[in-house]
């Protein structure tokens, strides 16, 4: 049976952990090569992770593009005050023609991402990391829970996608 959460579903601390932090940044820092590593050599990018979801090649699509939805989240969340971020519809987002595309432009365009949202992230101090933003109609959330849920979110797909290839043999 193929878990949908093969890393389990993500956890949040309580309050702003330094630590946690940390880790998370550096897991956030290892994506570009552990998605490119999940990848290589798979003999069929369209399988699907299991039944009923995205392919192999719709996933690495969509890493990129929840992770420059990350990176924008972050920078707004330092330049306004309390902004409010625009939510995308990620489905809709996967069934675009470049969603089809070959995965190399999106590996690339993660690895370039990752450097430039990494250094950023590692220049912020705990003023910084606790700057409020929110999803339409939510609660505030502070700016430290973007790397923790993003590195989580890396970590899980890359892992669905090992975890497909493993069972399928693609």
């Amino acid at each position: 049976m193929l878990e949908v959460y093969p890393i389990g579903k993500a956890r949040f601390p309580a309050a702003l952990d330094d630590t946690v932090v940390k880790e998370s940044i550096d897991a956030i820092a290892r994506l570009p090569g552990e998605l490119r590593e999940a990848v290589e050599g798979c003999r069929d990018l369209d399988h699907h992770i299991r039944e009923g979801a995205w392919s192999i090649r719709a996933l690495v699509h969509h890493v990129a593009d929840s992770h420059m939805n990350a990176y924008v989240r972050t920078k707004l969340a330092l330049t306004e005050d309390d902004p409010t971020v625009k939510p995308y519809d990620e489905a809709a987002w996967a069934r675009l023609p470049d969603s089809g595309m070959d995965v190399g432009p999106s590996l690339d365009l993660v690895t370039a991402l990752h450097a430039r949202w990494v250094g950023l992230l590692r220049s912020l101090g705990p003023a910084e990391l606790e700057r409020p933003w929110r999803m339409p109609a939510g609660e505030p959330r502070p700016l430290w829970r973007l790397p923790v849920i993003y590195a989580w979110h890396g970590r899980h797909h890359v892992a669905q996608i090992v975890q497909a290839r493993e069972h399928f043999g693609v």
